[in-house]
């Protein structure tokens, strides 16, 4: 049995010999993914919930983005000062506190009778998913020493974090179909209950007993370097490169450089310039950010591909996109497996970086009318991103102090959500400008902008006209799926060679270090 739960770990913890995790370990990893499975949920469980909000609550056009958007907004805003915040007050009560707000927020949300108190509760529900994420990552370095271990758990993470996406749309569809709207959001509250009655007995608390002082500065600089970007770019890929998502980048880059400053010269920075110059710890956090790129980028073709191209109905896409979920939970494991029979971690993340390639060239051979061979490759996306996110995940938090494995976490969490808002704004732009490219002429002017355009339009149109310009717009937004998924095959393998490179020598040299010891 390992060590009672009321002891907090503090820096030096590493240092003695790896213990192994016993019942209660694993159990309580049971009761992290609970939170990390609802707030990965989150980001899409509002899918299929918007048309009996938009009927009930009357939310104007703006309202309803908010809705949608304030949510990963705050969240992305505030990972790295959470991370931070939990180094400092500990990570199980900075978990059990956003576990709270999480729950309030979500019973808010559920019973909001105006637009304005949905955005408010969407917002705190964002505050309390920030304080969430990086908590279970720490938490899960700090209760899993011995390596091994630690990569299964780590493993199993990564599969629920990815499935959760996913699962978050089907779930929305099936209780809006059968309940009422707020019910999307009542599902929290069991499993948000649970993690407050367990979490105190099974969890572990573990903080920096030196942290220093908190950097409040960095607060809002942090916020302001994040927030623009990731607006920007999630704006690109369905406005255009308009002078005003352009401007929006350029001030987040603007503040980046000014909190990468304040981090260099603050006496207690919020982000510590030596944590990313630890072991593998820089690399991890570029490749990742590529990982989620990639990943993204897929998905805003193939949900689209689902509904417009296929014509399937919103649940009955979501329904079919969980099927590549199913190879998720193969991934981990069998990641794990072959890390622990030797296999050089660099070769097993680049191996992960070849699969998503191989996935983005199925997708490359997508027709009119190929369902399967669109699963298949969104599968073999899936299992790839598993694959490296796991391994990256457990190189950073292995190489960064434990005192600081919050804000590691952190890191690696903001690392996902640029990545993520990059893929859209590249690889979106891509797809866009080949559909528009491919879009004849003689097509009207709405119909070549997007294909959700070339829809609407289609439909107004008489028999024939209508069917031969929806037929040319689907065509169109395939071929421009290939071309971004050609482009994206080209990334991934440039990232396979770098991840082999890369990781192979940090590899080596700690096994060359284990040996002289």
């Amino acid at each position: 049995m390992t060590n009672s739960t009321s002891t907090t770990t503090s820096v030096g913890a590493d240092s003695a010999a790896p213990v192994r995790a016993g019942r209660r370990e694993w159990t309580a990893l049971g009761v992290l993914m609970l939170p990390l499975l609802l707030v990965s949920m989150d980001v899409s469980v509002l899918y299929f919930a918007t048309p009996a909000i938009a009927a009930d609550l009357h939310p104007s056009g703006t309202q309803q983005l908010w809705i949608f958007d304030i949510y990963g907004f705050v969240l992305a805003g505030l990972l790295m000062t959470m991370g931070s915040l939990g180094d400092r007050i500990g990570r199980r009560k900075l978990l059990l506190t956003g576990a709270a707000a999480f729950g309030g927020a979500s019973l808010l949300a559920a019973y909001a009778d105006t637009a304005e108190t949905l955005i408010a509760a969407r917002a705190i529900l964002g505050i309390g998913g920030a304080t969430l994420m990086p908590s279970t990552m720490a938490l899960l370095r700090t209760m899993f020493t011995d390596p091994g271990q630690r990569a299964k758990a780590i493993g199993l993470w990564s599969g629920v974090m990815t499935g959760g996406i996913a699962l978050g749309s089907v779930m929305s569809g099936i209780l809006v179909e059968h309940f009422w709207w707020g019910s999307v959001f009542l599902v929290n509250l069991p499993a948000m209950a649970l993690l407050l009655l367990l979490g105190p007995v099974l969890l572990p608390e573990s903080k920096d007993p030196s942290p220093g002082r908190f950097d409040w500065l960095s607060v809002p600089l942090s916020m302001a370097a994040v927030l623009p970007v990731i607006y920007g770019l999630k704006e690109i890929p369905s406005e255009g490169w308009h002078p005003l998502y352009v401007v929006s980048v350029t001030v987040g880059l603007l503040f980046t450089a000014l909190f990468v400053h304040r981090q260099r010269t603050s006496a207690s920075p919020l982000i510590p310039p030596a944590l990313l110059k630890g072991h593998g710890f820089a690399p991890a956090l570029v490749l990742n950010l590529v990982a989620a790129l990639a990943m993204m980028g897929s998905a805003i073709f193939t949900t689209q591909y689902l509904q417009s191209v296929l014509g399937k109905s919103p649940l009955s896409a979501a329904l079919w996109s969980l099927l590549p979920s199913v190879f998720i939970g193969f991934a981990g494991p069998v990641t794990a497996q072959l890390i622990q029979r030797g296999v050089n971690r660099g070769y097993v993340v680049a191996g992960g970086f070849a699969a998503m390639a191989a996935g983005y060239s199925m997708l490359a051979l997508v027709g009119t009318d190929s369902l399967w061979l669109a699963l298949a490759g969104a599968g073999v996306l899936a299992c790839g991103m598993v694959a490296i996110v796991s391994q990256l995940t457990d190189l950073a938090l292995s190489g960064a102090p434990v005192e600081r494995a919050g804000t590691a976490s952190s890191l690696l969490e903001t690392s996902s959500e640029f990545g993520g808002a990059l893929g859209m704004a590249v690889l979106g732009s891509i797809g866009t400008a080949v559909y528009r490219h491919a879009m004849p002429a003689t097509a009207p002017a709405a119909a070549r902008e997007t294909l959700g355009d070339a829809l609407a339009t289609a439909a107004r149109l008489p028999g024939a006209a209508g069917q031969s310009l929806l037929a040319t717009a689907r065509e169109a937004f395939t071929t421009g799926m290939q071309g971004a998924a050609i482009a994206g095959a080209a990334l991934l393998v440039l990232a396979a060679v770098g991840a082999a490179l890369t990781l192979r020598t940090i590899e080596m040299r700690d096994d060359e270090q284990g040996t002289r010891k």
